[in-house]
Formats: C-alpha cells, structure tokens, sequence
C-alpha cells in the first residue's frame, strides 16, 4: 500500500523539476510519486520523467498527455493515484526533507490505526526568487496543533491566510468521492482544489511544519500581475466554477465557521477578479465585471449581497474611477506586505 501519491503536473519543466522529484523522493519506498507530462515540447521534460520512472519504478510513475493545462495534470494524478492520500506539487517547487519525515510517520499512524482522516494541514514557505527572502505562511492561530479536529474546532483566519493547494494534503478516496474535475486549459484552478472539497472534510489534522516549499517571482509565473491581468478570463472562469460548487447557505446549516472561511475566499476571489479586471486592456472588462456581479446575485443573493457592502474591498467593485483606482492601490499595498506574487 502506498499512504500517499504526490502528484506533478510537469510542462517544459526540465529546468527546475529534478529539484523537486529529489526531494519528494526522500519519502522512501511507501510513495508514489506521479510525473504528468502536459504536452511538454521545448525541452526534455518528457525524458526526464521517463528517466525517473526506470531508475525508481516502484516508486515514479511517468503519464504523458495531450496538454491540458495544470488543471488535467491534477486530474491525471487523481485518476491514477494509488496512495490513501494525495497531494499536489508543483514541479518548480519542492518539499522540505525533515517536515516530510514528520508528515509522512503522522500519516502511517492513521493509516495503521484504520483511521480516515480527511484532510491534513501544514505551513508552507514563500522562496522569493528575486530578493532571496522566504517568508512562512502558517495557521497555529487557527487550528489546533496535533489533534484530530473538525470545523466546529477552528479559530479565525486572518486577512493573510487561506488555505492554498500547498498546504493541504486530502484523502484520496474523499476527493473521489466530492467528484472533483479542474477545468482543462485553465490557470488558477487550484482555487477550486481548495475550495470545493472543504464541505465533505469532516476530520482535518494540522501539523506547525514548514513542509511546502513554494518557488515564486518568475516573470512568466501564472502568479505575475501582469500575467494575471492577461489572463482575466481564466480568473473569471475559475471563480464562477467555484460560486457553482456550493450555496453558502448550505454550508452555514452544517457549519458556521466554515461557512465564514468559505465566504472569506469567495470574497477574495471576488475581489481579485474585479482587480485584475480593473487592470487589464480588456475593452470589454467593464461588462466582464458586471456580468461576473449578476452570476453571483442570480446563484446565491446573499453571499452577493454580504460581499457587496462587507469588503473593504468593495471599493474595487465601485463603478467611479475613484474606487477602482482605491481598490488597485489596496490590492498592491497588500501585495508588497505579504508578497503573495
């Protein structure tokens, strides 16, 4: 039996993957470590997985594909997936070798024990790329430490903290059983890897280890302003998808502090979108943005109407240049304090 898959959606990756295979391969013989090649046709990323996959085949699995966007790697690596867990890496990013140890003995304990824990969390560590700093996202302020806990059991999030595709490690069966599919030729899909399979999380584990090592400040990241604001219609599509995996209002009746988080992040989303929109050349991102608004109102009026006047951020949402240009300027102050892209 293997207790976790690892997932890594790989394109054009040849320059900076080897690092993030090495270090998942510290996990030892009870992995899987699945390399899913989206198209890849500039570099060699194709033989290196295959590369791996002979020197290691108990452990590495190569998939090759038809590109598909980091989304259909994510799919891929669920369809394939053999460990009772299952987590994503980006392939431009790696894991640190003693938190892996930490996880990978709390996870045998509940696999030995016959224990279904849904979901385990764990910090993970901006690599800032153009500075050298790091800086450690954390949650010992909203979770219990080393304890099996349900939603009921958190505190509050801050502005600062969501739960990102680098931090959790799910349940394999669970992701299954929710029925989650990304979207194909989509960035920022990992938003909806976080958010819509929260409501089926019923036993959740947070362990105070920087475990995610998350690579940031190329140019041509998805993350990039400028690259975001290209790709508003991606951010559009993405947050839709997420307004149509739940009513909030559903979520509230089983639980109301999951409920506030889930309404934290749809506010966020929300928000970005309306930022990104505001920025970019579109001609047409005016309407984009009135007709993301109607989405929202005509699928669930009252998380509409608590984002529309509960956000500081609603001044990005204004129609006057005034409040746009406010909400821009607010957007990036946050960006330079908590250096998120």
């Amino acid at each position: 039996m293997k207790i976790i898959t690892f997932a890594v959606p790989c394109y054009n990756s040849a320059e900076y993957m080897e690092r993030c295979v090495d270090s998942l391969l510290k996990g030892g013989d009870d992995i899987e470590i699945i390399l899913i090649d989206d198209g890849s046709t500039k570099d060699n990323t194709p033989q290196i997985c295959d590369d791996y996959a002979a020197k290691y085949p108990n452990i590495v699995r190569a998939i090759h594909q038809e590109n598909g966007g980091h989304g259909e790697g994510v799919n891929q690596g669920l369809r394939n997936a053999r460990g009772v867990y299952y987590k994503v890496v980006d392939s431009d990013d790696w894991l640190d070798e003693d938190a892996l140890h930490k996880v990978l003995n709390k996870l045998r304990e509940f696999v030995k024990n016959g224990q279904e824990l849904d979901m385990m969390i764990c910090n993970y560590v901006y690599e800032h790329v153009c500075d050298n700093t790091r800086h450690v996202m954390h949650y010992k302020n909203v979770f219990p430490t080393d304890c099996v806990f349900t939603w009921d059991d958190i505190y509050h999030f801050s502005v600062s903290q969501c739960l990102l595709m680098h931090s959790v490690i799910y349940r394999t069966k669970l992701l299954r059983d929710c029925k989650i599919e990304l979207p194909k030729h989509t960035f920022y899909v990992d938003n909806i890897f976080v958010y819509q399979p929260l409501p089926y999380v019923k036993s959740i584990y947070y362990m105070d280890l920087n475990l995610y090592r998350y690579f940031i400040g190329r140019e041509d990241q998805s993350v990039n302003e400028s690259v975001m604001a290209k790709r508003i219609d991606q951010q559009l599509r993405v947050t839709k998808i997420m307004i149509d995996s739940h009513n909030l209002e559903d979520v509230k009746k089983v639980s109301t502090k999951l409920y506030k988080y889930m309404l934290k992040y749809i506010t966020m989303m929300m928000t970005i979108s309306n930022i990104f929109a505001i920025i970019c050349d579109d001609p047409q991102k005016d309407a984009k943005r009135e007709d993301l608004w109607n989405y929202l109102r005509e699928k669930d009026e009252n998380t509409y109407k608590h984002i529309k006047r509960g956000t500081i951020f609603a001044l990005a949402n204004n129609q006057s240049k005034f409040g746009q240009q406010t909400g821009v300027f607010f957007y990036r102050i946050a960006r330079k304090i908590y250096k998120f892209n």
